[in-house]
């Protein structure tokens, strides 16, 4: 195989195969955290769902999001990192400028839609949270339902997609990073 001779494409291609790696791997990070803590807190629910009808929204949007991120993370592989490959190899065998910032794009419009679904479960849960605490004790009135104070666990499925957008903001990030890099091209 015929590497580039160029080193700006040589640059190109060793920055699509860093990008592709290092979003993949602060993604599957994230994503194994964000289900494990949404994987917890399903089993470990004390109160029945039908007292918390925000939470299951906001749960399944957070689970939209990281959905998102699983196809975000075999974009970056099989689509940033391969694109590096090609980029470095023989003439014949490297994508068109056109083809790499569709990619690029494909990736980051992916990445957007996965933080807007994050973003909306985030909302939803932070309001059903917003609702038990004014419920916990408000003017005098102090409540006996166990299954309407804040939990722990709801704290942690807040956490959960704080981390899907964290994610999500990498995978935006490097799609980013790389358009800038090829606009330099």
């Amino acid at each position: 195989m015929a590497r580039s001779d160029s080193p700006t494409l040589r640059e190109i291609a060793s920055t699509f195969r860093f990008a592709g790696w290092f979003s993949f791997w602060f993604q599957l990070v994230l994503t194994v955290i964000s289900s494990a803590i949404l994987l917890f807190a399903a089993v470990s629910t004390r109160a029945p769902a039908a007292n918390n009808p925000g939470t299951g929204v906001g749960v399944v949007l957070t689970i939209g999001g990281i959905a998102v991120l699983g196809f975000n993370m075999f974009w970056s592989l099989t689509k940033y990192v391969v694109i590096g490959r090609r980029l470095n190899g023989a003439a014949a065998a490297r994508p068109k400028k056109a083809e790499a910032i569709q990619t690029i794009r494909t990736g980051l419009i992916a990445s957007l839609a996965g933080t807007l679904l994050a973003l909306l479960g985030a909302e939803a849960i932070v309001g059903l949270l917003f609702g038990k605490a004014v419920n916990q004790g408000f003017a005098g009135f102090v409540n006996v339902d166990p299954a309407k104070f804040i939990q722990p666990i709801d704290i942690l499925v807040v956490q959960a997609s704080i981390n899907v957008i964290l994610a999500q903001f990498v995978a935006i990030s490097t799609s980013l990073w790389l358009l800038n890099k090829m606009s330099k091209q």
